[in-house]
């Protein structure tokens, strides 16, 4: 997740941009609201066009589904115990089939990647999902942006 960089209080970045009078306002708390808490020294239009532009592309459907089959290509998690299924597994598929394979304008990313893990990484396929939920979670935060 990428957000914009704001100085809580109490932080050495704080101090700086105090002593500098930079500062505007308390920090939100909230990194994804297109605010900031300081005067930064790019020209802030500029630093928010930029900002829009890399969450555009790192969560644009294309390149997510394709970094989520990077990770799982590599990934190799550390056994704990079985997994075990759950009904609302079965409705969190069927949920995810509904909105992100058929309403989606992303769904031939989204099959891609569910057909992908079922065949090559059977046992992520879950975790498939799960991110590509994430993924739509994340557009759908920045869908103002």
């Amino acid at each position: 997740m990428v957000g914009l960089l704001n100085a809580p209080a109490g932080t050495k970045l704080y101090e700086r941009l105090r002593k500098e009078n930079r500062l505007i306002q308390t920090a939100t708390g909230n990194n994804t609201d297109l605010s900031m808490n300081f005067v930064p020294r790019m020209n802030y239009d500029e630093l928010i066009a930029g900002y829009r532009r890399v969450v555009r592309s790192i969560y644009s459907h294309k390149l997510f589904y394709e970094r989520v089959m990077a990770f799982l290509r590599t990934y190799r998690p550390v056994r704990t115990g079985r997994f075990r299924r759950h009904s609302y597994d079965v409705l969190a598929l069927l949920k995810s089939m509904c909105f992100l394979g058929i309403r989606s304008r992303g769904r031939i990313y989204y099959w891609k990647l569910l057909l992908w893990s079922l065949f090559k990484r059977p046992e992520f396929f879950p975790l498939a999902i799960t991110l590509a939920v994430q993924g739509f979670h994340f557009r759908k935060v920045f869908s103002g942006c």
